[in-house]
């Protein structure tokens, strides 16, 4: 049931914003007077979203790109944005804002400019807009940096290149931009910046060039240039972000980090330094910060324990800024407990400021955005607003007292015991079925049977070709869909026009003479949502948006109880393309793990447990393919290597669930039934094991950027199985030639023998257009009669 809550509309995120302090916290930007010292804050966030609640920013950016509009009508676009950001957080009774979060790609490629690390194949474009979009996405001449994701994170930054020319310059204009905006709006700013050792730890070396992190004395002293120019604009605070410390990334991170901000604290003319750390717990990297001159140290209480602070003396003269709100869920925060947590901070540092773990960038903007969520479920969450108001509640509790947000606490208190006694978190048939099937063993054949027995059922020839899922999603897709959701057509309609794609995407690939056919996935908005709204357990968002990379924006489902699969989702679509065509069509799922990593999760149990339960949600839907008739079932995991934690110590006992929860998906069909997978998006090197024990028939991997670099990896990890590497890059709107392809497929088969190797672009095609496709596809074909025949 609904909320009975009007549909949030275009413009309605502040006047909400504004409607729900009214009450509360009657604070305006002309009540904030900014301090002339650095002194303490108390309450902040460590950064924010900046694509827009109505997503205003990603529409914008891709109207410039396409010129209907010129940078002018752009840079007023996210000058409303930054200004609605700052209003919103000061009016929610923030002390600290955060400024310079705001982006029109990635704060990695923003930190690339201000340090002067751009590399030297846009550094000739003379518009530094124009420069700044070559360097994020390409253009027919330059080809972009590499893309890859965030830490554990389901955002994906811009990896910064290294060459042996690569030199560092201070270009401060960004930073000193947005300063002044927020100073003039009287925001008490407080600019944010990637820090030296992230951003080095982060980027690659190209051409030959030494590793990054060599580099960091230079880099340093870029950074003490830039505090230098802060001071004199008489900035007080100065955030760097140096998530880098929570990771295994860099094996003597304490040690870089203590060299760093000695250095930098040791500085006479700076403002205040906060260092943020976030996405883990600090180790030894913590001690060394609290060594340093810094006069602040951010640490994540939610996804690390302050447990260890006590027993760094150091902090005693510091702010710790603890993260006891989390940024990257959307539960609601246990106010009692937090406020626990904080009180026990008060002995271990000189000061306490309440912030949120990490940037709401991860988080949608505001809940009054959702009007169709339930009253119980909606108790239970809190977005990127409701979070502000928690750390805002949560600092006058530490402030004033338990007394003075007991009202609050009352709140809370009720939606966790409502959340702990819901029956849909406890789906007792659903858990005894999972015992039951892992008790019993099921399993499949070993690989070489499997394979003999698919050989005498699909009949495919050598170099099989095929592709990932997606075909493009048209305009008339497009159109069929919203108007399905504004009620201007009805269902059965709209399953019309998407059989008509289907029927054109079977005849398209008939006409080409792919050798395994895809239904195209038309009726699909997301691989993940798609699931998510026929499954119990889940709720799909309406207005969730949340930036996965420059303007492509995703609404992760809320997964909030246990996972049962009331129908099946996929069968009817599968079985309508497989009628038009004699060649075997694959049914499309999406495995468990990536379907959690795309997801809000539930924070009640292990994601183990969840894993399990939307594997045999999974499981029961292949069963029903097969019983089907389908021959051919992808399983993708895309985000296997997403979710793999930040340390060494914790990695073994999740690739072990998530290699169970992918088995446990697959293993309900028969051996002759040949199970697919595909990976992308990744860098594979610590998952390789993983890949191999995943143990599907064919696994299509991301391999062209690499030049088939990770065949070797499969094979030294005894990988055997058949594999369909990328032999062409889809991400680019360029189309491969048919000799660029054979080439591509010739390295492939240096590493695999023919009897084991699938041609396949590398990943979807959901983002390309008709023409390039078709095009593409052509040339793929092609190639592999050439080499075929030899």
């Amino acid at each position: 049931m609904g909320s009975g809550r009007k549909p949030f509309t275009r413009g309605g995120w502040l006047p909400s914003v504004r409607r729900l302090l009214a009450v509360a916290i009657p604070r305006t930007l002309k009540d904030v007077v900014m301090s002339t010292s650095a002194v303490p804050f108390t309450a902040t966030i460590l950064g924010s979203p900046r694509i827009g609640p109505n997503r205003e920013l990603k529409r914008a950016v891709e109207k410039y790109w396409a010129g209907r509009i010129d940078r002018a009508e752009l840079e007023a676009v996210a000058a409303q944005l930054r200004r609605d950001t700052w209003e919103s957080l000061v009016a929610a009774g923030l002390d600290s804002v955060p400024v310079n979060t705001f982006s029109y790609y990635d704060q990695m490629l923003d930190t690339a400019v201000l340090v002067g690390a751009l590399p030297t194949r846009v550094t000739g474009i003379a518009d530094d807009l124009d420069r700044y979009f070559a360097a994020a996405r390409g253009n027919d001449e330059v080809a972009p940096l590499e893309m890859t994701k965030w830490f554990d994170t389901n955002y994906h930054y811009l990896v910064p290149e290294f060459g042996p020319d690569t030199s560092f310059s201070l270009n401060p204009a960004k930073v000193l931009g947005e300063l002044e905006e927020a100073r003039a709006q009287g925001v008490p700013a407080r600019p944010v910046i990637i820090g030296p050792v992230t951003f080095l730890a982060l980027s690659k070396a190209v051409d030959g060039a030494g590793a990054p992190v060599s580099r960091l004395d230079e880099l340093v002293d870029v950074y003490a240039e830039l505090l230098k120019v802060l001071a004199d604009k008489g900035v007080e605070w100065v955030q760097i972000d140096e998530p880098v410390l929570v990771t295994d990334i860099v094996d003597n991170a304490a040690e870089l980090a203590e060299r760093t901000y000695s250095r930098l604290g040791a500085l006479t003319m700076r403002p205040a330094v906060l260092v943020a750390t976030y996405f883990g717990e600090l180790t030894d990297a913590l001690p060394a910060l609290a060594r340093t001159a810094v006069e602040a140290i951010g640490v994540d209480l939610v996804a690390g324990s302050a447990a260890a602070l006590a027993a760094v003396p150091e902090l005693k003269d510091k702010l710790l800024v603890a993260g006891v709100v989390d940024g990257r869920n959307v539960w609601r925060t246990d106010l009692e407990r937090a406020l626990g947590s904080l009180d026990t901070l008060r002995g271990s540092a000189g000061a306490v400021a309440v912030s949120t773990s990490c940037s709401t960038l991860h988080v949608p903007y505001i809940l009054d955005a959702e009007p169709d969520i339930d009253a119980a479920l909606r108790s239970w969450l809190a977005f990127g607003f409701e979070k502000v108001t928690e750390v805002v509640a949560l600092a006058r509790g530490l402030g004033q007292g338990r007394d003075a947000i007991s009202a609050e606490i009352a709140t809370s208190n009720a939606a966790i015991a409502s959340r702990t006694s819901d029956l849909r978190l406890n789906n007792g048939q659903v858990r005894a079925r999972i015992s039951a099937i892992v008790a019993s063993g099921a399993k499949r054949g070993p690989a070489d049977q499997r394979r003999i027995a698919q050989q005498e059922r699909l009949k495919l020839p050598a170099l099989p070709t095929t592709t990932i899922g997606s075909y493009p999603q048209t305009s008339a897709i497009r159109v069929a869909r919203a108007d399905l959701r504004t009620g201007t057509i009805d269902a059965a309609e709209y399953q019309r026009r998407m059989k008509a794609e289907i029927a054109d995407v079977i005849a398209l690939q008939e006409q080409l003479g792919l050798d395994v056919l895809v239904h195209g996935e038309p009726e699909r908005n997301d691989m993940v949502q798609y699931f998510a709204e026929q499954l119990d357990g889940f709720f799909a968002t309406q207005n969730g948006w949340v930036q996965s990379y420059g303007s492509r924006c995703v609404r992760p489902p809320i997964l909030y109880g246990d996972v049962a699969r009331p129908n099946p989702m996929t069968v009817e679509w599968i079985t309508y393309a497989q009628s038009l065509t004699d060649k075997p069509v694959k049914g499309m799922l999406t495995g468990p793990v990536t379907i959690l990593a795309w997801s809000f999760v539930r924070d009640d149990q292990p994601l183990a447990e969840t894993a399990a339960q939307v594997a045999l949600a999974i499981r029961d839907e292949t069963v029903d393919l097969q019983s089907a008739g389908i021959s051919i079932i992808q399983v993708d995991e895309p985000a296997l290597r997403e979710l793999l934690p930040l340390r060494s110590k914790d990695k073994a006992a999740y690739l072990n669930w998530a290699v169970d929860a992918f088995r446990l998906s697959t293993s309900g069909v028969a051996d002759s039934t040949q199970i697919h997978t595909h990976l992308c998006y990744s860098e594979f090197g610590e998952v390789i094991g993983a890949i191999a024990d995943l143990d599907a028939d064919v696994t299509s991997i991301e391999a062209a950027r690499s030049h088939m670099e990770v065949l070797g990896d499969l094979n030294a990890a005894g990988f055997s199985n058949s594999v369909g590497p990328g032999v062409y890059d889809i991400h680019s709107p360029r189309v491969p030639g048919v000799a660029e392809i054979a080439t591509s497929l010739r390295e492939a088969l240096e590493a695999v023998p023919a009897e084991r190797l699938w041609v396949n672009p590398d990943c979807g095609l959901k983002t390309r257009s008709t023409d390039e496709v078709r095009e593409s596809l052509r040339n793929l074909v092609a190639a592999t009669a050439k080499v075929r025949a030899g």
